[in-house]
């Protein structure tokens, strides 16, 4: 969600405008292992995702790695929801490719999920869930257990902590991957660091199966550690 600064409209644009070229400047150099997250998802709907399958995008951004994994799949539907009116105009300009029904809600993905009552075949949720705390992020998983119908695929691709890790540990090793991310500043690497501070509860691969499982999945399973070790890629089917 953009922030609002004492210039208003104009001052809030200024700071998304630099965020998202901060992020797309990360996604490029696939710094956060984009490329290889969206090529495992597209395995997976290939895999277990009906034809004219359905799919909700939720806390979609700006959509442009759903959009160039979507534009050539048999999708039937796509809905994003995200709470940033200025990342959803963007998004719609990234899904005009795709072979679809387009639907963006600009919302809270959490209070959106307690009340969704659409027919959905697969719900997607990269790097988002981990703002919430625990509590919040299993009534959010309940929610997504319910919106499938008890069938369809629900797959998240969130942050996650090594058995017995603290948050603090989690966060100094994030401080540690500084070098590798030649691709931003000083000053953008420290403001995310101080985001992830404020912002990022991570939890256990182990947290996260059960999680699912407690939400009504009957197959939980990892799927994918990022290379530095920062997140993995949970699928939950029944």
């Amino acid at each position: 969600m953009p922030v609002t600064t004492d210039n208003g409209v104009a001052g809030s644009q200024d700071m998304f405008n630099r965020e998202l070229e901060t992020y797309r400047r990360i996604v490029g150099a696939n710094l956060m292992f984009h490329q290889d997250v969206y090529h495992l998802l597209r395995d997976l709907l290939i895999e277990q995702a009906p034809a004219s399958f359905r799919f909700l995008d939720v806390a979609c951004g700006d959509a442009s790695a759903c959009a160039a994994m979507l534009r050539t799949m048999e999708i039937g539907n796509y809905v994003g929801i995200d709470l940033s009116a200025a990342s959803l105009r963007l998004a719609a300009q990234e899904l005009v490719a795709l072979p679809c029904p387009v639907e963006l809600r600009c919302c809270d993905f959490a209070q959106a999920m307690a009340k969704w009552s659409e027919p959905v075949d697969v719900i997607w949720i990269g790097m988002s869930l981990h703002h919430l705390p625990t509590a919040a992020k299993a009534k959010v998983m309940r929610n997504a257990h319910r919106a499938l119908g008890g069938m369809g695929l629900f797959v998240i691709w969130e942050p996650a902590l090594f058995e017995a890790e603290d948050r603090a540990a989690w966060l100094a090793r994030f401080s540690l991957l500084r070098d590798k991310w030649s691709a931003v500043s000083d000053e953008e690497f420290a403001s995310m660091e101080r985001h992830m501070l404020l912002a990022d509860f991570p939890e256990t691969s182990q947290t996260w199966l059960r999680l699912g499982r407690d939400a009504g999945f009957s197959h939980a399973e990892d799927i994918f550690m990022m290379p530095n070790k920062m997140g993995r890629v949970f699928r939950y089917w029944n």
